[in-house]
């Protein structure tokens, strides 16, 4: 898999994969900024020779998972940071970069804290050694044409509120700034937000700027149809972006225990499946302001159930109105997913997040496979993010033929809400002055 997904984290910083021009719409979100706002982006600071000599300091994201023995599992963000930071060492740039890791108690660090694999990854792709330097707050030795990595960041008293001392201390480390961290974008903490107020530049970097540039494509003046794809355990969590997508979106397809509930909203008998049955009311306020404006919340004609979950349970495909009391549905069935694939291959832009179904078990993954796959081939222009999307699409190899794939789940999911991003808004900030 590593093949496929450098070429795809190449093509993510040419632009994605869609050609032509798209037409134009109204904004996808009326309101916000978001999409016309102005940003210093750093290729812009290097191309412009304004880098040569400077002490850059990159926010990352390489808050990677790790297994027991502490091993990387999924490398895919440590060499998404790849590029922001051979751009820096080109230019001639003293390089620090950091990151958070898992979720440290501040002024407690523990070896399970450190970056030292990330370190070790960093240094085998860039091939070179990457130090590691602790207690770095108050002062970092490192000369241009050198690169450290900079201690877990969450660490460090202050982070996750901002505080202000800490942030001015930070912003003393460098001369420029360049967050490139789209994963932390909804978060405004000291690295992503503070440092950004008192460093003498702040920019994006360059995974943070195709963030921008892929959302700016697929929700600020979309080709139509516009197909979002939502879907995960509960509609509780994601009710603010299904409403908001209700007034938005051509086609908006609900997957796992969200289209459970809305299948019970629709007078579908689920069994013992995952639903909020208390949501019923918000569900239907989302079907009736999809069909008020002639776009429709498909309700799943098949679905694949079990009468336990467990890898091991047996896969029974029924048809949706014969689902009986002590069924657990695990995926939509066949026809289902045929359905759904044949409207995304007529969609102009796809947003997906989340699979459609308990793809990890394999009796349970053809719905997901089948979107998957659709997705692939439709020539429409895509672009998905959360962890579980992300698992998916490496699973069944499709990589290079999603449009953008993004880094960030809680930061995509805020970007559909129509939310504007404490990064985004701190960047333009010091953009206009």
């Amino acid at each position: 898999m590593p093949g496929a997904a450098s070429g795809r984290l190449g093509r993510l910083y040419n632009g994605g994969n869609a050609g032509g021009t798209l037409p134009a719409q109204p904004p996808f979100f009326d309101s916000n900024r978001l999409f016309a706002m102005n940003i210093i982006r750093f290729s812009d600071l290097c191309a412009q020779g304004k880098v040569q000599g400077k002490r850059v300091f990159i926010r990352a994201d390489l808050n990677v998972p790790l297994n027991d023995a502490g091993q990387i599992t999924e490398d895919t963000r440590v060499r998404a940071s790849v590029p922001a930071i051979e751009m820096a060492l080109k230019a001639g740039a003293a390089v620090m970069v950091t990151s958070h890791l898992g979720r440290p108690t501040e002024g407690a660090f523990k070896p399970a804290d450190s970056l030292a694999p990330v370190a070790k990854r960093m240094g085998e792709l860039l091939g070179r050694e990457v130090p590691l330097i602790a207690n770095w707050v108050d002062g970092v030795q490192v000369a241009p044409g050198q690169l450290v990595l900079l201690e877990n960041c969450r660490v460090n008293v202050g982070e996750k509120k901002n505080n202000s001392e800490l942030a001015q201390k930070m912003a003393q480390l460098c001369d420029i700034f360049v967050n490139d961290a789209f994963g932390t974008a909804h978060r405004a903490e000291g690295t992503t937000y503070g440092i950004a107020e008192y460093a003498p530049i702040a920019c994006a970097g360059p995974l943070l700027s195709a963030e921008i540039d892929a959302l700016n494509k697929a929700l600020a003046a979309p080709a139509r149809p516009l197909a979002a794809i939502v879907a995960g355990s509960k509609v509780s969590t994601k009710l603010t972006i299904l409403t908001s997508l209700a007034s938005k979106v051509d086609q908006l397809i609900v997957g796992g225990g969200i289209a459970n509930t809305f299948m019970l909203a629709a007078g579908l008998k689920i069994g013992k499946s995952l639903a909020e049955p208390d949501l019923l009311d918000q569900a239907r306020a989302v079907i009736a302001a999809m069909a008020a404006r002639g776009a429709e919340v498909p309700i799943p004609t098949d679905v694949v159930t079990a009468k336990n979950f467990a890898p091991d349970a047996v896969a029974t495909v029924k048809k949706a109105t014969e689902v009986e009391d002590d069924d657990m549905i695990l995926d939509i069935g066949p026809e289902t997913a045929a359905k759904l694939a044949a409207q995304l291959m007529k969609a102009g832009t796809i947003v997906w997040n989340g699979p459609v179904g308990v793809f990890e078990f394999d009796q349970f993954a053809n719905g997901t496979k089948v979107i998957a796959e659709a997705i692939a081939a439709s020539p429409a222009f895509s672009i998905a993010g959360g962890g579980d999307t992300l698992a998916a699409i490496a699973k069944y190899g499709i990589e290079d033929k999603v449009g953008y794939i993004s880094t960030g789940g809680g930061a995509f999911l805020e970007v559909l809400e129509g939310k504007t991003l404490p990064a985004f808004e701190i960047l333009e900030k010091r953009a206009n002055g």
